[in-house]
């Protein structure tokens, strides 16, 4: 039943504007995969959905979904079912009807609808709310029959458009579990777009990062926070954000403020100007003292204390040159350093990335 779904240097432009809103997306999507579309509001992921649904006119490039090529084919001949922010769910029916409404205008036995949906019902934990109607369920719930609305018309690709910014944040992390879950036991190739790159981590095979309809990086969301093809999957991907900043390069270290931090021979021969944009993760910044190689000096600003976690915000003393507000490290979460505290660290082995200033594309490191 899975199948694969490709994106061939497809493009959407809208009347009137000059720059596409998506633009030659090219990516092939394995049947049976969770991909998962993330970007920042505006950078084409919604857009991208939606032209493989069939709601965005192609404008150059085409659509494929296995092997027939969609491009041009209405919505309801492209076998996809379609979840939706707002769950767009009739009030006046309940939720059984709600279900099995499509299959109902499909002209499907009215046995068969009730089998499918009683067995979506098993699947969603919705078996004692088929009479209800949507007003009288929570939104994780009415969520739960759109879902099911979907699962009961066994599309051949599931496209769902931020199912879970309504939640709140305690059910978002629970139904991302279940929407995970459930998609592995289905096995139905799925879109995911989300601008949470949280839940993008979480919840994806492969995550696809876009930028002013440009796709930056697709990967396994590992590789994506190991492995940042440019400066910008850098900073959206992982939370807290990678700390960047530009640094001028003095022979084989960059200076951040009074302190020399050793540059790999791999990065300093790829540099072509006198300036180096590096990141790290807070949790690649190591506690050290003043005397260390490489050590900077922090002052420490905010303590988030979160119990198994802690995080230092601060700014680094002499050095103006960070682009994130603060730098941002990891420190123990039983020794917390005191607000106004100066704190020296320095950056672990393999933790130092490296990005061209000029392009921000990922320099050897």
């Amino acid at each position: 039943m899975s199948t694969s779904v490709t994106f061939d240097q497809a493009t959407r432009t809208y009347p009137g504007s000059t720059t596409p809103a998506v633009d030659a997306l090219d990516l092939e999507i394995e049947p049976g995969e969770l991909l998962v579309l993330v970007g920042p509001s505006g950078s084409g992921k919604s857009t991208a959905l939606r032209m493989l649904a069939g709601l965005e006119e192609v404008t150059s490039g085409r659509v494929l979904i296995g092997d027939r090529d969609v491009t041009n084919a209405p919505p309801k001949d492209r076998d996809i079912a379609m979840v939706f922010q707002n769950y767009a769910l009739y009030p006046h029916m309940s939720v059984a009807d709600n279900m099995g409404f499509a299959l109902k205008v499909a002209g499907r036995p009215k046995d068969e609808i009730a089998e499918r949906v009683r067995e979506a019902a098993r699947v969603l934990d919705l078996e004692d709310y088929l009479d209800r109607k949507p007003k009288a369920l929570s939104g994780g719930q009415r969520q739960r029959v759109a879902m099911g609305r979907a699962i009961v018309r066994q599309p051949r690709v599931f496209c769902m458009d931020e199912p879970l910014s309504n939640l709140d944040a305690k059910l978002r992390v629970s139904t991302r579990t279940q929407i995970a879950a459930l998609q592995r036991r289905l096995g139905i190739t799925t879109v995911y777009v989300t601008h949470d790159q949280v839940e993008a981590m979480t919840m994806g095979d492969r995550v696809a990062v876009l930028k002013d309809g440009v796709l930056q990086q697709v990967d396994t969301p590992l590789n994506l926070y190991d492995r940042p093809a440019n400066a910008f999957v850098a900073g959206f991907i992982g939370s807290p954000a990678m700390n960047l900043g530009t640094f001028e390069v003095d022979g084989e270290d960059a200076l951040v403020g009074s302190a020399r931090v050793p540059l790999p021979r791999e990065t300093r021969a790829a540099l072509t100007g006198s300036t180096v944009v590096l990141g790290f993760r807070p949790e690649a910044l190591q506690p050290a003292s003043e005397s260390d190689p490489g050590a900077f000096a922090v002052r420490a600003l905010v303590v988030e204390e979160l119990g198994s976690d802690a995080y230092l915000y601060g700014d680094p003393l002499d050095a103006d040159e960070l682009r994130s507000d603060h730098l941002v490290a990891r420190v123990a979460p039983r020794s917390v350093p005191e607000k106004g505290a100066t704190v020296h660290f320095t950056v672990a082995p393999g933790g130092l990335h490296a990005f061209d200033p000029e392009t921000g594309v990922a320099l050897p490191a």
